[in-house]
């Protein structure tokens, strides 16, 4: 039997609901042998997390997703397999950090502008480190004030691009990023790459570069895609000769397509991003 090894999920230091322990034990009782947590722009919750995974005899490997700006859209990275106490990568994770929470400063008085009052503090109420504050938290309060029926109707809305309250940033480079990840031991992953609204030139250009950058991996199975993505960018991953990642991008429960650990296997045409770290047959 193969591993079950989900490699992309989220904790209440960024936009999670549950707290680094907590989505260890829900990845546990799922069935997962090996996690990683990746918040966003955030490893504050790695200790806690790794301490977690091994109380409940499981593999850990300490992650981070970070916010690019490619092509003039929002891009995620991860970084797995991180040294958390890197200096340039909590740097650089900081400087993100402190752009986020001004953006939230813009995001709260446009909705002001719709009629959404205290929207900035009714945020704050889902986060608990404010310069993590993020759309999902926004949306979470429209949510509970009735302003819509539903976490998508928020982004559909309001706070999705070019919608009322959205407001667009200049995060990292694709090259800052890879850098920072690779300078902190790990491998660089495009996260989640069907979710990104870009023509098949832009999004040739974003593997290409990322490539060239030493970027090393693609996330194949995700919660984000569909089992028709999983065959596009298995292909992909072939093509730039990527190794592949599994994983649910989790961030609560009953929220997304899948949750943690229970995604189909890896394709065997596939090479694992985790390969150099975990053997099919080494469990935690």
């Amino acid at each position: 039997m193969s591993l079950n090894i989900d490699l992309h999920s989220h904790s209440r230091q960024s936009d999670g609901v549950l707290s680094p322990a907590e989505v260890a034990a829900r990845a546990q009782a799922n069935g997962v042998d090996w996690w990683a947590l990746s918040d966003h722009d955030e490893t504050s919750g790695l200790s806690e997390a790794a301490q977690a995974a091994r109380d409940l005899g499981m593999g850990f490997i300490p992650g981070v997703e970070i916010s690019v700006t490619f092509c003039g859209k929002t891009v995620h990275i991860v970084g797995l397999n991180i040294d958390p106490d890197n200096a340039d990568l909590a740097a650089g994770l900081a400087e993100i950090r402190l752009g986020r929470f001004d953006r939230a400063k813009l995001v709260a008085e446009r909705l002001a502008e719709c009629g959404v009052a205290d929207a900035f503090e009714g945020a704050l109420r889902h986060v608990d480190n404010p310069d993590l504050i993020s759309r999902v938290h926004f949306a979470r309060h429209l949510l509970e004030q009735g302003h819509v029926k539903s976490l998508q109707q928020a982004f559909d809305r309001y706070l999705g691009e070019n919608k009322r309250a959205f407001v667009p940033t200049q995060w990292a480079s694709l090259e800052q990023a890879v850098g920072w990840i690779r300078g902190a031991g790990g491998k660089a992953v495009i996260a989640h790459p069907g979710r990104y609204k870009y023509t098949p030139q832009q999004r040739d250009a974003l593997f290409q570069a990322f490539k060239d950058l030493g970027g090393q991996g693609v996330e194949v199975v995700t919660g984000s895609h569909t089992p028709a993505q999983y065959e596009q960018y298995a292909r992909l991953a072939l093509t730039y000769g990527f190794q592949a990642s599994r994983g649910s991008d989790f961030h609560a429960p009953g929220v997304g397509r899948v949750d943690l650990g229970r995604m189909p296997d890896l394709p065997d045409s596939l090479v694992p991003v985790w390969r150099d770290w975990i053997q099919e047959e080494h469990r935690p």
